[in-house]
Order: structure tokens, then C-alpha cells, then sequence
């Protein structure tokens, strides 16, 4: 499982109104980026954008929707692996949560908002939409970072346009024991890029290349970016994908939101053909992400370590 250690991942500053495209800020950003990505697979972003006062507006929404009853909770339903509602009838598990498509249109996230309250919630479509369109732009920002410093601006329409967004916003119940306990197994992300958002209680833990496990902090402006599989196989592994879990210990609740961007239905996932040479040769065959999901969550996919490689290894 590997030791567990305190180091800080590396922080990177997205507030400044001075990173534009082009200039000398975008170009040592984009730097720090792209080596934290190949490094750790994820990063620390400082980013202001998004205020205090939305930040408390957005503790109090997923306090909220999680207090509704469950069986409106399960009216969250898709026939798609990862959306909708997930959650456990064990009284052990400490985990549920809630998804939804494109949280950037705000006629979208009405419309979710509307299944869990008939009624309508203009204060809780508001303040998801907000938060989610900022993290929308931030993560654009990044993937652009990511692609030029490829050098391979040729793709970055292409790249940009082949995925959309899900929000997920979580519950992790507190153990009331001070032994850790498994909020959220270790897993890596299948899809291209996520942005996670914590109410500043800890659980959060990546593992390094060499097996240690961090503990992540996030700082009161802070989001965690991390990077998915289908990242790493577009860079022909040149970013790498991290192990990620969280632990939960203690008597207070952890709730968390994260923007997921996920390549689009029908989009073949490839190796930029730029990528592969001698020296850094084939890692995937091409794939369908919503292909290698259900394969991901059939019952054979859990059984290995590196499912991506196992049913697509080149």
C-alpha cells in the first residue's frame, strides 16, 4: 500500500489578471503545469476567482441537497456508469453522492434542481451554476496549458471541443473514530481532467509514483486538479494518471464538489501520433470512453490493478 506522508503537492497561482495567452506569466504557468502533471499527475490551483462568499454559499448547497430525503436523492437516475446517484445501504459505507451534465448551462442545472425540489431552488441552481462556470473556465484554461506545451496547438480545437462537463457534489459522513476509515476506495479518475473543491475538512490522499500517500491540504482558495486516464493515454502517457483516496477520521462531515470534464460519447481516445517515437513508444490502443467505463465497472474490470492498460495496452 506504501508509507503516507505530509508533503504539499505543488501549488500553482491561476489568479492573476495578468495570465493571458502569449505573455510571460501564461508561459511560466504553463511550465509548472505541465511538469506538476507529469511529476504528481495533480496540483494544488490557487484561485480567486471564485469568492469567499460563493465558496459559503456553495458549503451551504451541498449541505442542503444531501439533507433531502433519500428517496428523492434516488430520483438522480442514468443509465450511465458514474451519474446520477450513488450511494450504499451499508451502514459502514460513509459515502454518497449526486451528478448531473453540463452544470455550465444553467438551464441544465435547473433542470436537475428541479427533480430534487419540485418546487424549484433558485438559490441552489444559482449558486452551482456560478461556481461551476468559473471551474468550467479554469479547466480550460489548464488543458489549453496543457496542449501548447506540447507544442500541438493543431489539436487544441479538436481536444477541447470533444468533452463536456458533469458535476458531482459528495457526502462523506464523519466516522466519529480518530482510526482512519475509507471514505472513497483508491481509485485513478477515467476521464481527462477534475477539479475538486473540499469544505475544509481533510480526507483527501494522493499516491506519488513511488507508493507514499499524501495527505492533501487545500488552502482556503485552493481546488486540486487532477489528471485522468484519458489524458494520459491522448499524451501517450507522458502525463501521469494518480492513485487517489479518501480517509475519513473524526466527528465532522466532509463535503465535497467536483468538475469533472469527460471525453464525449462516440470520441475515439488516441495517442497524438506527434507523441510517439522511439523513445516514447505506443501506450494505448485507441478507445471509446464510454466503452472502457462499462468495462471499467464490470465485475472482471475491478479485478486489475491497471484496467486501462489490461483491456487496451498497446
Amino acid at each position: 500500500m506504501g508509507s503516507e506522508t505530509t508533503f504539499k503537492l505543488p501549488a500553482i497561482d491561476f489568479s492573476s489578471t495578468e495570465l493571458k495567452p502569449g505573455n510571460p506569466l501564461w508561459e511560466t504557468v504553463k511550465s509548472q503545469v505541465r511538469k506538476a502533471a507529469e511529476e504528481y499527475g495533480c496540483f494544488e490551483a490557487l484561485f480567486q476567482d471564485i469568492s469567499q462568499e460563493l465558496r459559503k454559499a456553495m458549503d451551504g448547497a451541498l449541505e442542503e441537497i444531501f439533507a433531502l430525503p433519500l428517496e428523492i436523492k434516488k430520483l438522480n437516475v442514468s443509465d450511465r456508469p458514474f451519474h446520477g446517484y450513488i450511494g450504499s445501504s451499508s451502514p459502514l459505507s460513509l459515502y454518497e453522492s449526486i451528478g448531473f451534465d453540463d452544470p455550465d448551462n444553467f438551464h441544465k442545472v435547473e433542470s436537475f434542481t428541479n427533480i430534487m425540489w419540485p418546487q424549484g431552488n433558485i438559490n441552489f441552481s444559482t449558486t452551482v451554476h456560478s461556481f461551476s462556470k468559473t471551474l468550467t473556465e479554469l479547466d480550460q484554461m489548464i488543458r489549453k496549458m496543457i496542449v501548447e506545451s506540447f507544442g500541438m496547438e493543431k489539436y487544441l480545437d479538436e481536444h477541447m471541443n470533444s468533452a463536456y462537463n458533469i458535476f458531482r457534489v459528495t457526502k462523506y459522513a464523519a466516522p466519529e473514530t480518530t482510526d482512519k476509515k475509507t471514505g472513497l476506495r483508491a481509485h485513478t479518475d477515467k476521464n481527462t481532467t477534475s477539479i475538486l473543491y473540499q469544505n475544509q475538512i481533510d480526507g483527501l490522499e494522493i499516491q506519488t509514483k513511488d507508493g507514499e500517500w499524501i495527505n492533501v491540504e487545500f488552502s482556503p482558495y485552493s481546488f486540486i486538479v487532477i489528471i485522468g486516464e484519458s489524458l494520459n493515454a491522448w499524451t501517450n502517457g507522458r502525463l501521469h494518471s494518480p492513485c487517489h483516496r479518501v480517509m475519513m477520521s473524526g466527528s465532522k462531515t466532509r463535503y465535497s464538489a467536483v468538475l469533472f470534464t469527460v471525453p464525449k460519447e462516440g470520441y475515439v481516445i488516441k495517442a497524438v501520433e506527434e507523441l510517439v517515437d522511439d523513445e516514447h513508444p505506443l501506450q494505448f490502443k485507441p478507445f471509446e470512453y464510454l466503452e472502457y467505463l462499462k468495462l471499467r465497472y464490470a465485475e472482471v474490470g475491478k479485478n486489475f490493478e491497471s484496467p486501462l492498460k489490461a483491456y487496451f495496452g498497446a
